[in-house]
């Protein structure tokens, strides 16, 4: 008997869930992920990125020994419940005040846009909290929502790589498609691990945040 098209992939998430974490971390998505470089615009003004070599381990870095991995954590500890805790935490973890801004803004504007939504009422969460807390309200799969999350990262930095650089289109999408498996790597691990793992040692990366506080001349929020 033929598999119904519609139904839930025996092997997978269910349509619904991959559609719904599609659009929650599509670009049309309104939480201004286009304005936020993360640091990357300092660190590309400073020569510390300058080809596409540079931006794909400066990104990897990130993902892997950043706010990635970190990210991520966040989201499982949200998704197993007492999300205002993890909440604080997430706060006290940023590495500067753009990073505590750019969380903050960003998930108050996906809170507000999944809550409107779904005809709730907003809770004002850092952006991996709010992600993980809303997975978990939708009965999402942790592992595939924080590898979307991830998956998202990587294309906001590798836009604003293009842009900074600048980078080709075809460079910036390869530079996207490579870091795919570390996406998945990353998230696997950390949604078996704990806020014990907790970890930040993308020290360049954290630094150009705390520099781009008093960049003079800058097209991003952080």
């Amino acid at each position: 008997m033929p598999t119904d098209p519609t139904g839930p992939d025996p092997n997978g998430p269910g349509h619904d869930a991959v559609l719904t974490l599609a659009q929650w971390f599509s670009p049309s998505f309104p939480v201004g992920a286009f304005a936020y470089s993360h640091g990357l615009e300092w660190a590309v003004q400073v020569g510390d990125v300058t080809d596409a070599a540079q931006t794909r381990d400066w990104i990897e870095t990130v993902l892997r020994h950043g706010a990635g991995w970190n990210d991520c954590l966040f989201i499982a500890a949200a998704f197993a419940g007492d999300a205002g805790a993890v909440d604080a935490r997430a706060r006290a973890f940023a590495a500067s005040s753009e990073r505590l801004r750019e969380t903050d803004l960003q998930g108050a504007a996906f809170a507000t846009a999944v809550a409107a939504l779904n005809g709730t009422k907003p809770t004002h969460r850092t952006y991996p909290v709010a992600v993980g807390e809303a997975a978990r309200h939708a009965g999402l799969p942790l592992e595939l929502t924080a590898k979307m999350y991830l998956h998202s990262l990587t294309s906001s930095l590798a836009g604003a790589a293009m842009r900074l650089v600048p980078l080709g289109q075809s460079d910036g999408q390869a530079i996207i498609r490579a870091l795919t498996p570390v996406a998945h790597d990353v998230a696997a691990r950390a949604c078996n691990a704990s806020l014990d793992d907790l970890s930040a040692t993308a020290f360049l990366s954290d630094i150009a945040s705390m520099k781009h506080e008093t960049q003079y001349s800058r097209i991003f929020r952080t």
